[in-house]
């Protein structure tokens, strides 16, 4: 059976990761599994590590014990606040309604961690902001583009805080990529009975009125209430306008292509969007 598979750590999107997985374990009736990955390039396995040259000739041995020995004592510090975050966290998804979450803890490399977990991966939740990006608001995690990249599952980002909701937006631009996100969203129970936004940047008319309807018509039949938008500009600033000035609590976009909206999902423009919403953005694969 696959899972929801949260990933937390200490940082402030623990909270909103937990309850937007708990959110989404719910909506999609499927089991819910936080994970929590110590990065073993700042808690090395084994203690014993070679200090001799960072410390320099004619350092006692005794100091390079003592260091050795204090790496693992923070080693094991660290495996037991993860434990204790996993352990609060499977509380407060209990709190949400989530029955018997499931906790997994490893010692490694977080995209090797989830590269091994993503057959069992419905849909993966993670935060914007990990404990290397604290206090710095804007600051999107060092590992979160190379996350979307590598997974083949859903991504969902979390903000720094939870909101339930309530709407969702689609940007779609009539390719094959968006096409099937249409056809995943009609067949997934996750965003069932929220109102979505089809919203494409663009010309009025000719194609692209004629994949809109295709793709109004789809989620309908669906059972989704559906609204359409053509808007003009440039794409970011196009999708943020149009999510404030409708409330909007979900931005729902492709991860990857060749056309004018999926393409600012490459390279430094997806940094931007990550750092500019304020919402929850769901990346589909």
């Amino acid at each position: 059976m696959t899972h929801v598979i949260a990933c937390i750590d200490g940082s402030v999107s623990a909270a909103p990761v937990c309850d937007y997985a708990a959110w989404a374990a719910l909506s999609l009736q499927a089991p819910l599994t936080f994970l929590h990955v110590l990065d073993q390039r700042h808690y090395p396995v084994s203690a014993e590590v070679d200090l001799s040259g960072n410390i320099g000739l004619g350092s006692r041995e005794h100091l390079l014990d003592e260091l050795a020995a204090l790496d693992e004592r923070r080693g094991k510090l660290a495996l037991e606040q993860g434990r204790i975050l996993l352990a609060a966290a499977k509380e407060r998804a209990i709190a949400d309604g989530v029955v018997a979450p499931e906790c997994k803890q490893r010692h490694g490399d977080l995209l090797e961690s989830l590269a091994d977990l993503e057959s069992e991966t419905r849909l993966l939740v993670i935060g914007r902001q990990g404990e290397s990006s604290v206090g710095q608001s804007q600051h999107v995690g060092s590992q979160l583009e190379s996350v979307i990249r590598i997974m083949h599952r859903p991504v969902l980002v979390t903000p720094t805080t939870y909101k339930a909701p309530q709407s969702a937006m689609l940007a779609f631009d009539g390719s094959a990529t968006t096409r099937k996100g249409v056809e995943m969203l009609a067949a997934s129970p996750l965003l069932k009975g929220l109102p979505i936004h089809l919203v494409t940047v663009g010309s009025e008319g000719g194609e692209s009125g004629a994949q809109l309807q295709w793709a109004q018509q789809t989620l309908q039949a669906a059972g989704f209430t559906v609204n359409t938008a053509i808007r003009a500009g440039d794409i970011e600033p196009a999708l943020h306008a149009y999510q404030q000035e409708h409330g909007i609590d979900l931005l729902v976009m492709g991860a990857y292509g060749h056309s004018r909206i999926r393409q600012f999902l490459v390279g430094s423009t997806t940094t931007n969007m990550l750092r500019t919403t304020t919402s929850p953005l769901l990346l589909l694969r």
